[in-house]
């Protein structure tokens, strides 16, 4: 008890167990740190009228971060143009997506305000909101199409390469719990079969199941602390195997399904993760943490960064980029 206590208090968080099995993931400070070094200034400053480099960029909240099929980097932000694209080296390729994203954005409820058993977050419209601030996250799936997340628009599309819509689930501005509606989902994550998964999110308890095709097929989840149980399903990636693994934010925890939503474990970790990817070589990343599919830790990345960001990508050489709500991308690099 003593030594639980003493854990505690170092990480000033709380630890909840739900059975924790032996080993453990501490996503925190005691993991070791990796030989992953921090590339400074990306993405590549642009050059000002006299020139000379014109500053950092100006990216009001990073929300997502993906690597498209040439190692281009897709950055998600809550800005004007808010899908930016550059290269691995930084250098800045183009932008699109103004209009796409609702202007709402996502708000606690007030610790007074809130009932227990209903959701911990809402929906903020109108004079609080501001430009494409819906914007939450962004994938790039193995048929190289992107996918975009408006949590507080309700929606999910499914783009080409190019940028050009090719499905949206949900309908804008309308929240649900429907087979075609959706509650300030969070991510979306695809299946070895095509299918794919929707965390139904902020709002919402769920994990739901579609094809290929944008069918309905199945849903997952109630509202709680219990086992297929969530408060706030924020990441959700899937491994070779089929088994889907979904951070939990407020309950800090990470649960692990089959296919079918059939619960199998979780790992309890001592921070909120809101970011999850799935390596080529079947690793996790857990923000700025690396895990195999045990739920062992492997390491961190350096520089301080123990829950990470709000948004992970590694490319297929594995360089990680970091999503950060403070505006800015982190990039890491093997050495």
């Amino acid at each position: 008890m003593r030594f639980r206590r003493f854990i505690l208090l170092a990480f000033g968080l709380t630890l909840l167990t739900f059975g924790q099995p032996a080993g453990a993931p501490k996503l925190g400070a005691d993991a070791p740190t990796m030989g992953y070094k921090e590339v400074p200034e990306w993405p590549t400053q642009v050059l000002n009228a006299a020139g000379t480099p014109g500053g950092p960029w100006n990216f009001i909240q990073v929300s997502g971060v993906a690597v498209d099929a040439q190692g281009h980097v897709l950055v998600l932000h809550r800005g004007a143009h808010p899908i930016m694209e550059f290269e691995s080296s930084g250098k800045f390729v183009r932008s699109w997506g103004d209009g796409l994203f609702s202007e709402g954005k996502v708000g606690a409820i007030a610790q007074a305000d809130r009932v227990p058993g209903h959701a911990l977050y809402s929906a903020i419209y109108g004079p609080a909101g501001c430009d494409s601030c819906g914007a939450h996250s962004i994938r790039v799936d193995p048929e190289h199409n992107i996918w975009a997340i408006d949590a507080p628009g309700h929606v999910i599309y499914k783009m080409n390469p190019q940028g050009k819509i090719l499905m949206q689930l949900g309908h804008k501005g309308v929240s649900g719990a429907g087979h075609d509606t959706f509650n300030l989902p969070t991510d979306v994550a695809f299946a070895p079969n095509g299918d794919f998964y929707i965390s139904d999110g902020y709002a919402g308890n769920r994990v739901v199941k579609f094809s290929h095709d944008g069918h309905y097929l199945l849903e997952w989840g109630t509202r709680g602390t219990g086992p297929a149980q969530f408060e706030l399903p924020h990441g959700v990636v899937v491994d070779a195997q089929g088994k889907v693994y979904v951070s939990d934010r407020e309950t800090h925890r990470i649960e692990v399904f089959d296919s079918t939503g059939h619960f199998l474990t979780e790992w309890p970790v001592l921070e909120a993760v809101s970011a999850l990817f799935m390596t080529k070589d079947q690793h996790i990343w857990a923000g700025a943490v690396l895990l195999n599919l045990k739920g062992e830790v492997i390491g961190r990345l350096p520089n301080g960064t123990a829950a990470g960001g709000h948004g992970v990508a590694a490319s297929d050489s594995g360089d990680v980029y970091l999503a950060q709500l403070s505006g800015k991308v982190q990039k890491f690099v093997k050495q």
